[in-house]
């Protein structure tokens, strides 16, 4: 499990394609402290594994079901992405609880810099739009942000200086694309809503 909090950015500095399999080596100086092979690691908000560690190169293997529903699939040698060990006893909760299990990506329509902050429009994808609801939460690329204002077509994001500092949306530009998340309370009471209003009918 996860908080949303994103730690800073890591690049991307190798990556291999096996037959069934493609291996991320990500270069995790200052996010090592008790890590271990089998640990857990969010990249971009996809819950990851440590497959190996050999100094501050970290290394882990995504399947094509991870590929295919998230950006992952995107990356390149020299990308960044953002970094979140997994939550710990005791550990503060700042954000929202994620599981790492991205639904599905979504493109960035517009952007808009509005003094220190900047603005985002997100596309609303069918099946995550019961979901998206406005001051409710989501995970974008793993960060846990409240959502905006809410459209069928769309969703706004208003995006704090600090989380622009230390994390990759600041680069991030119209037609590019983001993991999403949904919140699992959210979720939980929409579709117990949806369902007690089935039985109703």
């Amino acid at each position: 499990m996860y908080t949303g909090i994103v730690a800073g950015t890591a690049p991307v500095v190798e990556i291999k394609d096996g037959e069934i399999i493609r291996s991320f080596t990500i270069d995790l100086n200052g996010f090592l402290e008790d890590l271990q092979i089998g640990a857990s690691v969010a990249l971009d908000g996809v819950c990851m594994t440590v497959v190996s560690i050999e100094d501050n190169l970290v290394r882990f293997d995504a399947i094509e079901e991870t590929l295919s529903r998230t950006t992952l699939e995107n990356l390149k040698v020299g990308s960044l992405v953002n970094i979140e060990r997994s939550l710990k006893m005791g550990d503060e909760l700042g954000g929202h609880m994620i599981s790492g299990h991205v639904w599905m990506t979504a493109r960035i329509i517009s952007r808009e810099e509005r003094g220190e902050g900047t603005n985002f429009l997100i596309e609303n994808p069918s099946e995550a739009s019961p979901y998206i609801l406005e001051k409710g939460f989501i995970s974008i690329d793993g960060m846990s942000l409240t959502i905006g204002k809410v459209t069928e077509e769309n969703f706004s994001l208003h995006i704090i200086p600090e989380t622009l500092r230390i994390t990759t949306i600041s680069d991030k530009k119209v037609g590019d694309y983001v993991n999403i998340e949904i919140d699992s309370r959210t979720q939980a009471v929409v579709d117990t809503i949806r369902r007690s209003m089935e039985v109703k009918k």
